[in-house]
């Protein structure tokens, strides 16, 4: 596993492997470091689809807003380096702050309505950030493959209109949430939780759970199934809901309260964030409807 920490560097090693094997196909996996089995299972994918797979550990300031957690936000160097190359990475691109931004990022790409709501409309500016920080690395690593984890379902939303409208010639992939035995996802702030903000923060993965259950139900609405997951949350005593959101996928668009749920064809995203402390937590869903029908 070779370790790069400025463009050039990382750059100047790929160009040679695909002076040297010009079919080679690059994945890549651009994460934000403290890695865990969530991260690893991206690796894996791509070591499994792709000849080469180049891995990026960078915590973009970017994306934090004002009163977040960039400086609390958890790094381990060498626990990140030895899970890479246990899970096969290649290569891992782990640049500074000033090598990533040499001096003020003036330009800005910002992606419209998929960003209008959850994370987006409670964290403005995040998606800018992050549309920022994942065009620069797709055009430093420039691979043919994106492992993305659905745990941040909008970013993937986000990504994949971003390279859409843009023309990147990439194929976003997502992949599955990985969850500890007891259904939490796995989440780099996981750490922050106390051990009685952990045991309660089981309740998101139950909610959504119970939702989707409960979805093929005849007469189940939107507003219905929201309601429901809001409730189940509640009965935890020290949830902070910032958001319950049904919503079409990957579009992002709203929903009619009393919709009828037996009557949408195509996928929903049912998700939500929610603080437990200090620490904010979010979850989702994927609803497949063909699927549901058959419980109606």
């Amino acid at each position: 596993m070779i370790i790069c920490r400025t463009k050039q560097e990382l750059q100047d090693a790929l160009h040679k492997l695909r002076v040297q094997q010009p079919d080679r196909k690059v994945g890549f996996v651009p994460t934000m470091g403290f890695l865990h089995e969530g991260h690893a299972s991206l690796i894996r994918q791509s070591v499994q689809e792709c000849d080469t797979t180049v891995l990026s550990i960078f915590v973009n300031p970017l994306q934090f807003g004002p009163n977040e957690d960039f400086d609390r936000y958890p790094r381990d160097e060498q626990r990140d380096l030895a899970l890479a190359q246990a899970s096969g990475a290649d290569y891992v691109f782990m640049p500074s702050v000033d090598e990533m931004y040499p001096s003020k990022m003036l330009t800005r790409i910002t992606v419209d309505i998929v960003t209008d709501r959850l994370c987006g409309a409670s964290r403005p500016g995040h998606f800018d950030g992050v549309g920022a920080v994942v065009s620069k690395l797709f055009h430093i690593v420039q691979p043919q493959r994106a492992y993305f984890g659905m745990k941040d379902a909008q970013q993937v939303a986000v990504i994949q209109r971003m390279v859409l409208d843009l023309d990147f010639p990439i194929e976003i992939v997502p992949c599955p949430i990985v969850r500890e035995p007891d259904g939490l996802a796995l989440s780099s702030r996981n750490v922050y939780l106390s051990a009685e903000e952990r045991a309660q923060a089981v309740v998101l993965s139950r909610s959504l759970a119970e939702a989707a259950a409960a979805a093929g139900k005849a007469g189940m609405t939107a507003g219905e199934l929201q309601e429901q997951v809001c409730d189940t949350i509640k009965q935890s005593p020290i949830a902070d809901i910032d958001y319950v959101e049904l919503l079409a996928f990957p579009n992002l668009t709203a929903l009619e309260p009393n919709q009828l749920l037996s009557a949408i064809d195509g996928e929903l995203l049912l998700a939500l964030a929610v603080r437990f402390g200090r620490t904010r937590l979010i979850d989702n869903r994927i609803l497949r409807f063909a699927e549901v029908k058959a419980y109606v």
